[in-house]
């Protein structure tokens, strides 16, 4: 699926879910994917000196400042101070956020930037419209997918990065930004009065077949559950009588949305979420104060490695008082809780406050590596067997695991790269956006051919496009091509249905080939009460067809 580039945080599933995913990711769980509190005007709590730490400090500072073979100003000295203490927590979400970094956090928990409202790609070194943000100015003024961005203020964007293209779009609301596009054979002058846009979290909301809702939830951010409990209600009201609420790629945001999207679905009384501090410190117990909105509502949840924090509270929530069936993979395993403070000299500090746990007492960070001084990334990438992780009891009497993520009852989707991807993977490294280039112009000259969405991919469409690769000088060895036809089929089939028939028709076509999605269909159209979707058992697995890269 190609990298989707918005003047913003993006939205998901489908085109929409690779948007956020590749952003949200970035701005929450680089950042932090959970906040306990958004209490930005609270300072940091004073600490007594401990005058001979203190002074082994300013003896440290003065020695680098006045005798270090490299000159250091004094502000570099304390900066790199601050960060190398954070570093030794060994806590990857405890950090000091610059100016921009805390701007971007806020962005993101707010769901609203200033900008013109355009999803962009960049496609042959030129940015293109994928799609424009409804509500947003680029959609108010006509823009449409494929429009190809020429000029951005009398500028020409070809070769821009992703940021470039980003910086260049945004701006404070009320001033104008001028584009011209070109669409077909046409040149088209656009002037865009920039906005307030608003990124919702909830994307997209789908009747399936047998009367199964679809809501997609991207991010926890400040109206995530207003925007959830319509997107159900309408779907209901569409003849929806059953739900599937899928939270893969959703990595976390606000702890009162978290909470409060919980309680839609949960009973007057029963626990969401406690968050546990210091030693001697009370935990704080978060529990439902409101009915559930729609008690006979059979319902599933989908994770992934990806959904992470406040994702796995509403996903464990559910899942320890039996309210929902999940399934997927083990979640990301995210289980502590960060208050952001402001700083006197700008910008703030992310710190770890508490960790938490789901209902029945599940811890779920994801241990870390062995390796002291390994790095974040693989610091993360340690998952525990099963055979060694704690056993918990739901309200039903259910097995659950704890330690490691939201371990799913139904494990349902790819554990692992299939060999013939990760071999074209290997082989694309240096063209990875070349072969993106090629999908999406294959995916053009198609356009006024395809009779449906659903068009087949024939071994003459691959062949062009192994044909296009080569003259871009970025084809793989033709054995290793043939070798992952299958799987370049789906994604180019993708292409083509967003291409010619829009963002819907592609999700759709996903849909058919999305295992978990498919397996949370079947079990749901056998339901008729909430209870209906555990079947008598407890943790299944199912083997998913492989998925397209």
């Amino acid at each position: 699926m190609p990298e989707l580039l918005p003047d913003a945080p993006r939205p998901s599933r489908g085109r929409a879910r690779a948007v956020v995913a590749a952003t949200v990711l970035v701005g929450l769980l680089t950042l932090g994917g959970w906040w306990a509190g958004r209490d930005l005007t609270a300072a940091v709590p004073p600490v007594g000196p401990a005058l001979g730490g203190a002074r082994l400090f300013d003896q440290v500072v003065s020695a680098v400042a006045q005798k270090y073979v490299d000159s250091l100003d004094a502000s570099a000295i304390y900066d790199k101070a601050v960060t190398g203490m954070l570093q030794e927590l060994r806590d990857p979400f405890t950090s000091f956020l610059t100016d921009e970094r805390l701007r971007r956090l806020n962005e993101a928990m707010s769901g609203t930037y200033a900008g013109v409202g355009l999803q962009v790609d960049i496609r042959d070194g030129w940015p293109v419209v994928v799609e424009p943000i409804i509500g947003g100015p680029s959609e108010r003024a006509g823009l449409l997918p494929g429009d190809r961005l020429i000029e951005i203020n009398e500028e020409s964007p070809k070769g821009w990065q992703r940021e470039e293209t980003s910086r260049a779009l945004r701006g404070p609301p009320g001033s104008t930004v001028t584009l011209v596009v070109a669409r077909g054979d046409q040149r088209l002058t656009f002037s865009l009065v920039r906005d307030k846009v608003h990124i919702r979290a909830v994307q997209r909301v789908v009747l399936l077949p047998n009367g199964v809702g679809y809501v997609d939830v991207n991010m926890f951010s400040a109206q995530t559950a207003t925007e959830l409990s319509a997107a159900v209600d309408s779907v209901v009201k569409l003849g929806a009588r059953s739900l599937i609420m899928d939270l893969r790629g959703n990595p976390g945001g606000l702890l009162e949305q978290g909470v409060a999207v919980a309680e839609l679905f949960l009973d007057r009384g029963q626990t969401v979420v406690q968050l546990r501090g210091r030693a001697g410190t009370a935990p704080q117990v978060y529990t439902d104060s409101t009915p559930q909105r729609w008690p006979t509502l059979p319902l599933a949840v989908l994770i992934d490695r990806a959904s992470a924090s406040a994702s796995e509270i509403v996903a464990g929530a559910l899942q320890d008082h039996d309210r929902a069936l999940v399934l997927g993979v083990t979640s990301f395993g995210t289980g502590s809780a960060q208050n952001v403070y402001p700083l006197s000299s700008g910008g703030a500090l992310r710190l770890t406050i508490a960790r938490w746990y789901t209902p029945v007492g599940r811890g779920i960070n994801r241990p870390p590596a062995i390796d002291p001084e390994a790095d974040e990334e693989h610091a993360r990438d340690v998952t525990l067997p099963d055979t060694i992780r704690p056993r918990f009891r739901t309200d039903a009497g259910r097995t659950v695991i704890g330690g490691g993520g939201i371990t799913p009852d139904v494990v349902v989707g790819d554990t692992i790269t299939p060999l013939p991807v990760q071999a074209l993977a290997r082989a694309m490294a240096e063209n990875s956006r070349a072969y993106r280039d090629a999908l999406s112009r294959q995916a053009q000259l198609r356009k006024q051919t395809m009779a449906t969405a659903t068009d087949p991919v024939s071994p003459a469409l691959l062949d062009a496009l192994f044909d296009d690769l080569a003259k871009r000088n970025a084809a793989p060895p033709r054995a290793v091509f043939d070798a992952a036809a299958p799987w370049i089929a789906r994604s180019l089939g993708y292409e083509m249905a967003r291409v010619a028939f829009g963002a819907e028709a592609e999700f759709l076509r996903r849909a058919q080939d999305d295992a978990p999605l498919q397996r949370a269909a079947q079990v749901l159209r056998e339901a008729r009460m909430p209870r209906d979707v555990f079947g008598g058992t407890e943790r299944r697995t199912a083997t998913a067809p492989p998925a397209a890269p």
